[in-house]
């Protein structure tokens, strides 16, 4: 079904090694009708996810891995692809060649960048265990439409470094566990 006004909440979670731990720490106190779409944006360049296999048994919601042009909709959660750049356009998901070839991808920032630009529901951005910064040059982005930012905090991740750097940004509005980010995000979901 294609969803004609693009209005609810997308929460985009960014991560990458240690990441599993905080999706399944997240998605285990998420409900699955706050109707919004989660996004999960792992930065890995050439493993095959898996993600979209091990994270339905730890929901309620549909998991889908992303492919070209689908609707995104709310109560779903969706897994970018290995070796592609996410974006959004017209309520759908456009998957890109990734833009930078070498060294660490910059997959979360350039989703985060697209949802600023292309989505007028309101977003949430989470930033969790994983190497290098990802995501953290989109936050002030986020911030200046009027979105909400989270980092893990750092000594419940497996690797501090992305919640760091998110957190080193001065652009992150609450530094939590990934239990408490569930919390936090079915109250902003129940506000509206």
């Amino acid at each position: 079904m294609a969803y004609t006004a693009k209005y609810f909440p997308i929460v985009c979670v960014g991560g990458s090694a240690g990441g599993l731990d905080a999706y399944i720490r997240l998605l285990k106190h998420l409900p699955a009708d706050m109707g919004v779409a989660i996004v999960i944006v792992n930065h890995l360049r050439s493993v095959a996810t898996l993600l979209h296999k091990i994270l339905p048994q730890y929901t309620e919601m549909p998991v889908e891995l992303i492919t070209e042009r689908l609707d995104i909709e709310p109560n779903h959660v969706f897994v970018i692809p290995e070796n592609r750049d996410l974006h959004v356009l017209d309520g759908e998901f456009r998957l890109k060649p990734i833009s930078k070839p070498r060294g660490w991808p910059d997959v979360i920032t350039v989703f985060m960048r697209s949802l600023t630009e292309n989505w007028d529901g309101k977003l949430i951005a989470i930033i969790v265990s994983g190497l290098d910064g990802d995501g953290s040059a989109a936050l002030p982005g986020i911030k200046e439409v009027g979105g909400i930012t989270f980092a893990q905090k750092p000594e419940t991740a497996g690797e501090p470094d992305m919640p760091e750097s998110a957190i080193a940004s001065g652009y992150i509005d609450f530094i939590l566990s990934p239990e408490n980010i569930a919390k936090e995000i079915v109250r902003i979901a129940h506000e509206g």
